[in-house]
């Protein structure tokens, strides 16, 4: 069966979308996304084992309705002052407000919300970098519980570091603090999806 797709996706500017598919059922999708990202172009391949025909997709009409039918959680962003998507998240039944950030390799929480998620710290020779700092210590707290929404995973890690230079950015343009940071790790295990457009966020 032969597939092509190609989805040409330029952050912050426009989004484009060539999608060209048989019509007969399929066992097989490769995702080729090409992101521009402060003036650096990267290709990201996905390999899925299973997509729905293209006439299925026709009736469901909306990304919405096809990723509910694939059992997916949808989860509203807020998008802040300073160009970021924020979720409300709770670590072991205690709410908190978290940057999502598809650019950080590990969920993060501030060393100052340890006492508040009651995280059990761990010590790491693991030194954490971000914007404006690097070399910063860190610690690894596991087996914790988050919940998103509807979504909800346990035994999961997060590296907690000091997230001072983080929220005075925000202050600084009138944004509100957060607790920490989603990242690539628990959206690559909830099988993100991001709908930029509708400001929502989609997890399995």
């Amino acid at each position: 069966m032969v597939i092509e797709v190609f989805i040409a996706y330029q952050l912050f500017y426009r989004t484009t979308m060539i999608l060209k598919l048989h019509q007969k059922p399929c066992s097989k999708l490769i995702l080729i996304f090409l992101v521009s990202l402060y003036d650096k172009d990267y290709f990201i391949l996905v390999n899925c084992t299973t997509f729905t025909p293209v006439s299925s997709i026709q009736n469901m009409n909306t990304l919405r309705r096809f990723l509910t039918s694939k059992h997916y959680h949808r989860i509203p962003l807020e998008l802040t002052r300073t160009n970021h998507f924020e979720v409300k998240a709770s670590i072991n039944s205690i709410q908190g407000r978290f940057i999502v950030d598809t650019g950080a390799s590990n969920s993060c929480v501030g060393f100052e919300a340890v006492e508040k998620f009651s995280l059990f710290a761990e010590d790491s020779d693991v030194k954490a970098a971000g914007a404006g700092a690097t070399d910063m210590l860190t610690q690894l707290s596991k087996n914790n519980t988050l919940q998103i929404e509807t979504w909800s995973k346990s035994r999961i890690s997060l590296v907690l570091f000091d997230l001072t230079h983080v929220n005075e950015a925000l202050v600084a343009h009138e944004a509100t603090p957060v607790d920490g940071i989603i990242g690539a790790d628990l959206l690559k295990r909830g099988k993100a999806v991001i709908d930029y457009d509708r400001k929502c966020l989609y997890l399995k």
